[in-house]
């Protein structure tokens, strides 16, 4: 087989795995243009009435009684940007030091990393929970972000990362007078981009899907995020349609966005990160 029926035949499973994982949002898309009745009538449907397809729902989100969905919407940005930009300094900054410097009980540590990433986070909950209570933490940004923005896993991906990166800057730096920090910063952090590419889509959508913890952190209505916003228009006495599919297709552009803007990054970091070290 030559070489160009094998890039065909690639291109063709390619493009069949795209049709099928992006027929649902595009079902999504469409539901979102209809009236929640026809969604109750018809359901999903391939017969699709392209004339009947408007704004209307996006108007009644945006400017109509469910307003508070903008609230929500906010919550979820400013959540996510903080706990992106925190989680990928810290948790940076402590697998660089467990990859290029040698102390006493670094290895203990990297276990301790380890040991954490195996924990089911359900088990942490309880105790996660009393403690945001005892620091006066519950329904505010900071009791949703701050527990989790040590993630292990993404001090695991940037050790492993930083593991590749020649030793021999650091006493470059030093013999020029710089800091361990300036070094970090000035020298280390742009060779980290693709990591930091990688694992900020990464936990960026984990921070802008997260559900179990803020349901649980947050009570009042205008400080709910998207997902659980999104959860209380689901009622066993009935769906807002008319709301939560446009709700859902606005609450899927961020992400989007972000990965295109960010999607060279986040594929050289996995393929350079992962296989070093």
């Amino acid at each position: 087989m030559g070489p160009k029926i094998t890039n065909a035949l690639v291109f063709v499973i390619l493009l069949i795995f795209a049709v099928f994982c992006l027929a649902p949002f595009f079902f999504l898309v469409i539901s979102s243009l209809r009236p929640g009745v026809e969604m109750i009538r018809q359901g999903i449907s391939l017969n699709i009435d392209f004339s009947a397809l408007n704004f209307d729902n996006y108007v009644l989100l945006l400017d109509g009684k469910e307003g508070i969905y903008l609230s929500w919407y906010f919550n979820s940005v400013v959540i996510t940007v903080v706990h992106t930009l925190l989680s990928l300094l810290l948790t940076s900054m402590v697998g660089y030091g467990l990859a290029m410097y040698n102390f006493k009980g670094k290895n203990a540590v990297f276990i301790i990393v380890l040991v954490v990433m195996m924990i089911p986070v359900e088990i942490l909950i309880l105790p996660l929970y009393e403690l945001s209570i005892s620091t006066g933490l519950i329904d505010s940004y900071l009791g949703v972000i701050l527990p989790f923005v040590v993630a292990p896993m993404s001090i695991f991906f940037f050790r492993q990362y930083a593991q590749s990166l020649p030793r021999e800057l650091l006493d470059a730096g030093r013999i020029d007078g710089c800091g361990e920090f300036k070094i970090f910063f000035k020298i280390m952090l742009p060779l980290m981009k693709p990591a930091f590419g990688a694992m900020g889509i990464l936990q960026a959508m984990f921070s802008w899907n997260n559900f179990v913890w803020p349901l649980i952190v947050l009570r009042s209505n205008d400080m709910l995020t998207l997902p659980i916003g999104l959860q209380s228009l689901i009622t066993p006495y009935g769906n807002n349609y008319d709301i939560l599919f446009p709700g859902a297709v606005m609450s899927v552009i961020p992400i989007i966005i972000l990965f295109i803007l960010n999607q060279k990054a986040f594929i050289s970091g996995l393929t350079v990160g992962g296989v070093k070290g």
